[in-house]
């Protein structure tokens, strides 16, 4: 199928795709704290100030167009341009986000940046709204950062130009099987790339099997998994230290942290951790949810389990409760609490395909648990098993026992932590490593 009559499939399905997403992507913006005027930047309408905050930007090859659609990938974004601010001072990004925490953490990033960063919420990828954007932002490159391809967005660029490179880009072997079903109508879309740069080697062939040129594909590791700028911010961590002995949670107490967790594991695991407790009375339960606004949510389900949760957000003197139990309910601060966990269980992992990304808390020398669900991120989990720095197991029972046997030994935890640190050591540089293709004259 050639590039054109793609598009015009792809044209005609949209809008009746777009109707039945709508209520329920109106209802997550709602419910997340978006607002109806961030609506209307999607469709291209910018307020006064965002054209001011443009205007101030370097203009020609130094202006960067970053798309991360959400707080994993604006963690990415964030990581990049800060070292190429570092590396290449002169330029000037706009970031573009579809979820309002992601465009929350975006704006808390582009403040420090004395105006090089400028935060816009995504376009819908209708034809006209991409060549609006394109005209107002006028960058030298888009940068897609992992997955997130727009067909009319990359067509309008190609038109006008702009180079289109996807960054730390990643393809589970389900997400390559869902793809190739529709690989008539996908391989003219990819093909519109000017570059793909793959987490691991192994991707390399999925992207060329979606019609991806293979000269254009490089592998060049995870910008996540890349320890450089890895570390958390120490203010930070003596924040939430504060936080915990507001809660009435010692620096000697175990602390068991669910890594955003779906709905339905918050009980099924919170289960675990009152079992735990038979052994273990001091365990502290802290629960970071995927997305916060169920928090009131968990809270029902957890009372009459006999856990008392507290809110991080609504902290009140601690009490006396069957289980410690501290619920996250602030967003960007996931990768601060690991640092402080003595062990992690990472969310989606349990009851829902795909996992949870487990990076962060490897990256933390924590010991890593997950279910038997973690198919978006096959490469790293079998690498971790292989290398012994991560557990897998197959149900909660099985979890129970492995986090018994791993309180008990401290000295399994510290090894099981450092074997997970040297699996992610083999991404180091490549953040550097993907700069370098941005601007192929820079030097390493």
């Amino acid at each position: 199928m050639s590039k054109s009559l793609s598009l015009l499939l792809y044209n005609l399905l949209l809008p009746v795709g777009l109707a039945v997403m709508l209520p329920g992507a109106l209802r997550k913006m709602r419910a997340r704290g978006g607002h109806w005027s961030d609506l209307a930047q999607r469709f291209g309408f910018l307020p006064k100030s965002k054209h001011q905050e443009l205007a101030r930007l370097p203009v020609g090859r130094d202006r960067l167009w970053l798309h991360a659609v959400s707080v994993g990938e604006v963690g990415i974004a964030t990581k990049l341009m800060a070292r190429m601010l570092t590396d290449l001072p002169q330029l000037g990004f706009v970031v573009t986000t579809s979820t309002p925490t992601g465009y929350a953490m975006a704006e808390e990033f582009a403040v420090k940046q004395s105006g090089r960063v400028v935060v816009l919420y995504s376009p819908v990828d209708l034809p006209w709204v991409g060549a609006r954007f394109l005209a107002q932002l006028q960058p030298a490159q888009i940068v897609l950062i992992e997955a997130e391809l727009w067909p009319n967005l990359v067509a309008a660029a190609k038109r006008d130009g702009i180079s289109v490179s996807m960054v730390n880009a990643r393809l589970s072997g389900r997400s390559e099987r869902r793809f190739r079903k529709f690989g008539f109508f996908i391989r003219p879309v990819f093909a519109m790339l000017d570059q793909v740069l793959v987490q691991e080697p192994g991707d390399t062939s999925r992207f060329a099997g979606l019609g991806v040129e293979p000269p254009r594909i490089h592998h060049t590791g995870s910008i996540k998994f890349d320890p450089q700028g890895a570390a958390v911010d120490d203010a930070q961590l003596v924040q939430l230290r504060q936080v915990l002995r507001q809660a009435g949670i010692t620096e000697k107490q175990p602390i068991l942290l669910l890594a955003s967790t779906h709905p339905g594991e918050e009980v099924l695991l919170a289960r675990v951790a009152l079992s735990l407790r038979a052994t273990y009375p001091d365990l502290v339960l802290l629960i970071v949810p995927r997305h916060v606004e169920r928090t009131p949510a968990i809270i029902e389900e957890l009372q009459p389990l006999g856990i008392q949760p507290q809110r991080r957000s609504q902290l009140t003197p601690a009490g006396d409760s069957a289980l410690h139990t501290l619920i996250i309910d602030t967003t960007g601060e996931l990768r601060a609490w690991q640092c402080l966990a003595t062990l992690v269980v990472v969310g989606k992992s349990f009851l829902a395909d795909g996992g949870q990304n487990p990076a962060e808390a490897v990256m933390a020398q924590k010991p890593v648990l997950f279910g038997p669900h973690m198919e978006n991120f096959e490469a790293l989990v079998e690498l971790l098993l292989k290398e012994q720095g991560a557990i897998q197991v197959a149900d909660v029972q099985s979890l129970e026992i492995e986090l018994s046997r791993l309180l008990a030994d401290p000295a399994l935890r510290d090894q099981l932590g450092r074997s997970g640190q040297v699996v992610l050591s083999t991404h180091e540089g490549a953040t550097v490593k993907t700069i370098c293709r941005l601007f192929p004259k820079k030097e390493q």
